[in-house]
């Protein structure tokens, strides 16, 4: 059973309260936004939208591509190995605070990896973390600076963030365990291949 946590309103509204949230902390100066591929990216443009008309200050965007960082990138085979996207950081990270964007938060291993990326392009003055959900069972010892809904869940539930740019709706939903009974008693299916498991 799948079960809607955000729809398309409540990712909006949770969006411009994070985008308020970011101006306050930071003021809007010498401030960039990076997306983490895929989903990631996409929050990271409407974030950046929101942040040009709430500080008026000039942010430049941009986005990563983790594959080649992942710490499990040498035990992929087959199907399982990542596909790779292209980053786009043509701005120095010197002197800024970089707002790193990701859909989900969950054991901390791809944010790390985006963190390697970042300092492979630059050394910025501070790395912030923004993520739409987080979903706890940290691995690493990292912490979001701006959250926009804490979703408790156990290790074996899924994660899913829908964007329209890919998905063609916005929402964020749970999936129960597979194999774990449902409402009716039957276990419950898989999500679809193209939902991305949150397991970042």
């Amino acid at each position: 059973m799948e079960k809607i946590v955000l729809d398309a309103e409540d990712v909006r509204r949770t969006l411009a309260r994070m985008g308020h949230e970011i101006v306050e902390r930071t003021g809007g100066r010498a401030l960039a936004v990076v997306g983490v591929h895929r989903r990631g990216a996409v929050l990271a443009r409407r974030l950046h939208e929101r942040l040009l008309g709430l500080s008026g200050a000039d942010i430049p965007l941009g986005d990563v591509d983790i594959s080649f960082y992942r710490d499990d990138v040498g035990l992929r085979t087959g199907s399982r190995q990542p596909v790779v996207h292209a980053s786009h950081l043509d701005f120095p990270l010197e002197g800024r605070t970089i707002v790193l964007v990701d859909d989900v938060l969950y054991t901390g291993r791809t944010v790390r990896a985006a963190i390697d990326a970042l300092f492979d392009y630059g050394r910025p003055q501070r790395v912030q973390l923004a993520v739409l959900a987080d979903r706890g069972h940290r691995e690493l010892p990292i912490r979001p600076d701006y959250v926009g809904k804490n979703l408790p869940t156990a290790r074996a539930e899924r994660v899913n963030v829908r964007v329209e740019e890919i998905d063609g709706v916005d929402e964020v939903t749970i999936v129960e365990a597979a194999g774990e009974p449902g409402a009716d008693g039957a276990p419950s299916s898989a999500a679809s291949p193209s939902d991305r498991e949150a397991c970042s």
